[in-house]
């Protein structure tokens, strides 16, 4: 074993488990198991019961039938405390570090160290100081042993995305898991980062732990499980062995049909420059430089996909344009007219659509039905509003009514309150609405972010149709599998500055990913 002692840990048993919220019933009857030594993937879309049944097995809720059995001994955890008691840990799509401490201080929260005697003196002090250097020791020996490589006494705030996720590994390898919950651990991750993760946790399975996968990545499962259980609406679809899986088996069976991974595209035929930006630069929400001296050039059909990891000017370079963040240099023109720090209401005339990164803060009014959020952006047009005024109100309707059947949104009524429908649903409302101006200029920002695989497909296909008629499509994803699968040129962006442009025929995605890292830089068309 990597840490020179035997695990405890055999197996991992969820029988029948039940769990019902009002109107909901969130897992209906569920079997899941865990082997030592096995990667088990986790798969099933919004909504399908994946958090739930993690979260049940975490203690966060309670199962109301059912039982777990760990090690064949019943799991009777009332919060994650008595669950990392047992062995099981929790590594969170969104990493639970304190910015302002070192990794040691971080890894020590929360701990109880007992001294080697053991003596009532010694533990009465042990719960009020820890012994740091005793941490920091033990700290380095795990690293060592899975190849974390994080500097200990660094504040996280300085680390990369990367290595705070290693930090999140060893603080659950340190409190002794042995049964392990990975939630998205590679969404935010550039390809590098990612193969080096997969390099550990195959380590970690070697050694005999348990690891449950979740992951939204069909390849990336496909590429580090051993076995792949789906959920759907609740239920239990089946297990398959990894060896015996596909990306559209996968697919058919979280969503119910078909689902189209590969998509007929033709070359672009680009027109004339429809969007541009010289030189431009802003200050992000902390103060700081969000866009340094960022030029680019986006024609009439094409889409230009911005590939970067979180946080490195993607939400600066797409306000800028749609008029919701100040440019502090440089200009932005779009169709022939100069559009640096314009009202959003001005850029929104002249044929630019924008969908936004957050959906329910910038794309929607949660309180509102879904005909009031359809009409947003043309509420005041003499088409819904006579003289501006007087609510057309049959008027709404049908073109509500018209855009629910065109774009498959799944909501009871058009009165329906929008926060009630599901993510993908509210994404889909917000791109019919953008579209149904035939703008020239399509700025879309994370489209697809927590949407399910069936609502992907549908808005990945629009895209391409709205490219394919002549638009201009600024694709800004942190998604590298989508830029790869839908841009004709990548651009991208780490630190506020573009650092490579690539065609889609000249990918290489090691190439992609040492940009991403800032480690490379790519000449510039």
């Amino acid at each position: 074993m990597g840490q020179g002692m035997a695990l405890q840990f055999k197996h991992l048993h969820m029988n029948g488990i039940v769990k019902q919220f009002p109107g909901v019933l969130a897992c209906d009857h569920v079997d899941f198991d865990v082997q030592a030594g096995e990667i088990h993937a986790l798969l099933g879309e919004n909504g399908a019961g994946k958090s739930t049944l993690m979260k049940i097995l975490y203690g966060l809720y309670r199962h109301d039938e059912g039982e777990i059995l760990l090690n064949d001994e019943p799991l009777n955890a009332s919060s994650p405390t008595d669950t990392i008691a047992r062995g099981v840990g929790m590594i969170h799509q969104h990493f639970m570090l304190v910015p302002s401490l070192t990794v040691v201080e971080n890894i020590a929260l929360g701990l109880r160290e007992e001294p080697a005697d053991a003596s009532f003196i010694s533990r009465l002090r042990s719960r009020s100081v820890l012994d740091l250097g005793r941490i920091r020791k033990k700290l380095v020996e795990l690293s060592e042993t899975y190849n974390l490589r994080v500097n200990p006494d660094s504040p996280i705030w300085q680390l990369s995305v990367g290595e705070q996720q290693r930090v999140e590994i060893l603080r659950a390898l340190y409190k002794g898991s042995e049964l392990l919950i990975l939630d998205e651990p590679t969404a935010v991750l550039t390809p590098q980062e990612v193969d080096d993760l997969f390099l550990i946790l195959r380590q970690m399975a070697d050694d005999g732990r348990g690891l449950i996968f979740i992951s939204h990545k069909l390849h990336e499962v496909i590429n580090l499980t051993h076995r792949i259980t789906v959920l759907r609406d609740g239920c239990r679809v089946g297990s398959i062995a990894t060896q015996d899986a596909t990306k559209e088996i996968l697919a058919e069976m979280m969503v119910g049909r078909p689902v189209v991974f590969q998509y007929d595209q033709d070359a672009a035929k680009r027109g004339p420059v429809r969007l541009s930006m010289q030189n431009v630069e802003s200050v992000s929400d902390r103060g700081t430089p969000g866009l340094s001296g960022v030029s680019m050039e986006v024609h009439a059909g094409e889409i230009v996909g911005v590939a970067g990891v979180s946080g490195n000017g993607q939400k600066e370079l797409a306000e800028v344009i749609a008029g919701l963040r100040v440019a502090t240099a440089g200009s932005v023109t779009a169709l022939d007219k100069d559009i640096t720090n314009a009202e959003p209401a001005k850029i929104k005339s002249l044929g630019i659509s924008y969908i936004p990164e957050e959906r329910m803060v910038d794309g929607i009014i949660k309180d509102f039905s879904v005909a009031e959020n359809y009409i947003l952006r043309d509420c005041t047009t003499q088409h819904y509003a006579a003289n501006g005024l007087f609510m057309r109100f049959n008027k709404i309707k049908d073109a509500c009514e018209e855009a629910i059947r065109a774009y498959a949104i799944k909501t009871p009524h058009t009165s329906t309150k929008i926060k009630s429908l599901s993510g993908g649903n509210i994404q889909k409302l917000v791109l019919a609405r953008e579209l149904s101006s035939d703008p020239q200029i399509i700025i879309a920002s994370q489209p697809t972010r927590g949407v399910d695989i069936g609502a992907i497909e549908y808005i990945h296909h629009r895209l391409l149709e709205e490219r394919d008629n002549g638009k201009a499509i600024l694709l800004i994803s942190e998604d590298l599998d989508e830029v790869l699968l839908l841009a004709d040129r990548i651009l991208v962006i780490y630190e506020g500055q573009f650092v490579g442009e690539v065609d889609r025929d000249d990918v290489v995605i090691e190439e992609i990913g040492k940009m991403m890292a800032g480690s490379a830089q790519h000449e510039m068309a």
